[in-house]
């Protein structure tokens, strides 16, 4: 855990996987919603915080299903047309979960996902930061991930320092030591 005190990264930890137990497990029933005892059998499928079922995973105890956020459909709409697909209604932490889940569920195709997605949404977060006069909650704020989110108010910010220092006074200064004159050497 690489940034312990980040609330984001505890955040990405809580999101919900899939993992099926590879062994049977006693006293983790709370676990399995539909398990009548206190025990999980081999090969029962459970939706796991991260943090929990990468665990199991270490311990060989569970294996990893690829989140449902990164299901074909998703990754067809990507293919199609990144800047509309609401990618925060799937997963807010869709980019750093994906980075999380790509080594442990074997699936090399979600490396490029996430880096197909990133640039192309990349372009269209910052043209409309950027061309967005200080409206309260543009339209687009609801699809973006909490990644994007942070990248435009950013790229905001920045053109509104931008702006400001168009705007402001004279550019430039003249010096002090500019106006007086040297002492003649005897």
């Amino acid at each position: 855990m690489a940034h312990y005190y980040d609330i984001d990264e505890i955040i990405v930890e809580e999101e919900l996987v899939s993992a099926v137990f590879q062994k049977a497990a006693n006293g983790v029933g709370i676990l399995d919603p539909s398990a009548e005892t206190n025990s999980v059998e081999q090969g029962s499928k459970v939706e796991l915080p991260f943090w929990l079922a990468h665990e199991l995973l270490l311990r060989q105890a569970a294996t990893i299903n690829i989140p449902a956020c990164f299901n074909q459909k998703t990754r067809k709409e990507i293919q199609a047309d990144a800047p509309c697909v609401d990618l925060r209604s799937r997963c807010p932490y869709f980019y750093e979960l994906g980075c999380k889940v790509a080594p442990l569920v074997g699936d090399r195709t979600i490396g490029s996902l996430l880096l197909q997605a990133f640039v192309s949404r990349y372009k269209e977060v910052l043209s409309k930061a950027h061309t967005a006069a200080s409206t309260p909650v543009p339209k687009v704020l609801t699809l973006l991930t909490k990644e994007e989110t942070n990248l435009y108010e950013s790229a905001q910010s920045s053109m509104t320092a931008f702006k400001k220092w168009r705007m402001g006074g004279p550019r430039f200064q003249r010096a002090s030591v500019l106006g007086r004159k040297r002492k003649p050497i005897d």
